[in-house]
């Protein structure tokens, strides 16, 4: 039997994460039949009937960042609909909600970006509220994936600080192996407008999934932060859709149109005299010509030196040492026609 406490877990998970409740039991089956396994604060696996074999095994984050609040209430209305029936699960799928101090302070992040943190860079960050969030997170995405021989996925949901001329994009990670169709084709059945390509080695969430564990890993960027209850989910269903799509096993059924861009340099923010020349509420995507200087910190400075770059995630603001934009041009062509 579930405890009235344990159908709070599953009916509103996101309030029962940001209350820091913890169930009477760590596991049971939901009305749907559904398996449970409660796996710490913001970490919940969900596994089909136990003689269906899944068919594939699909990790859902979103709250990387306190702050971005869509995608986490999406997730949450997600699992009520598994465990009451109305969503179809043919997959193991684990469900992460990545930074719950934060989420509860209504924050990006306590102390560091939770989200520069993986592929071990939180070892060099002790004293960071975040940096035992990112090995815990490592630690239950790698025994989720371990010896898995279905396809694996991580799908991580964001929302972006700014407006952007392409409200729903997505960020793949490098890793060096080849782009995956299948990749390509849930992008465009989530109705993503753009697709934004890494070329070196990060400390996300994604790449760490993605090397380390194998899996098919994208970072979605899902429209703007705003407020916990102020957000129209119904302007981000395709994904939604897609989504729960995945976790059935079904095929991708609505493939639109999709713009690739390609990283071709990164702004970093060096020291405190950073001047980032770019206007605050000018959206990701705008396009800057040849010879424009975008960025100035002592002896560097950045210019456009293709026909035209695209700026993706302009922020001055953030620490010494970290990213503040990148640079991107249009490789639509290339890229699509380079899928296996």
């Amino acid at each position: 039997m579930t405890s009235s406490a344990d159908a709070s877990l599953l009916s509103d998970f996101l309030a029962f994460t940001l209350a820091g409740a913890r169930p009477s039991a760590t596991s049971g089956a939901a009305a749907s039949g559904v398996r449970w396994t409660w796996q710490g604060e913001g970490v919940l696996l969900l596994e089909p009937r136990a003689a269906q074999a899944p068919a594939h095994s699909v990790l859902a984050s979103a709250g990387i960042h306190g702050d971005e609040t869509a995608p986490i209430e999406m997730l949450s209305r997600l699992i009520a609909d598994i465990a009451s029936g109305d969503a179809r699960l043919a997959s193991r799928m684990l469900v992460v909600l990545g930074n719950a101090g934060a989420m509860r302070a209504g924050v990006r992040y306590i102390d560091d970006d939770l989200n520069r943190l993986f592929s071990g860079r939180h070892a060099s960050l002790p004293q960071s509220v975040e940096a035992p969030r990112a090995a815990e997170l490592e630690r239950v995405a790698a025994a989720f994936f371990e010896n898995v021989t279905h396809p694996k996925w991580h799908i991580d949901m964001h929302t972006a600080i700014r407006a952007s001329v392409f409200e729903r994009f997505a960020l793949l990670p490098h890793t060096g192996a080849p782009l995956a169709r299948a990749m390509f084709d849930w992008l465009r059945d989530a109705r993503l407008e753009a697709v934004l390509l890494h070329r070196e080695k990060g400390m996300t969430f994604t790449h760490y999934t993605a090397a380390q564990c194998g899996a098919l890993a994208c970072t979605l960027e899902l429209g703007k932060v705003r407020p916990f209850g102020e957000n129209d989910l119904a302007r981000f269903a395709a994904s939604d859709a897609a989504l729960r799509r995945l976790i059935a096993g079904e095929a991708a059924s609505h493939p639109t149109p999709l713009r690739v861009f390609t990283v071709v340099a990164q702004i970093d923010k060096q020291s405190e005299q950073f001047f980032l020349n770019v206007a605050s509420d000018v959206p990701n995507f705008t396009p800057f010509p040849a010879g424009a200087e975008l960025a100035r910190d002592g002896d560097y400075a950045y210019r456009v030196t293709h026909e035209e770059e695209r700026i993706v995630f302009p922020n001055p603001k953030v620490k010494p040492g970290l990213r503040a934009g990148l640079m991107v041009v249009d490789t639509t062509d290339a890229t699509l026609a380079s899928l296996e």
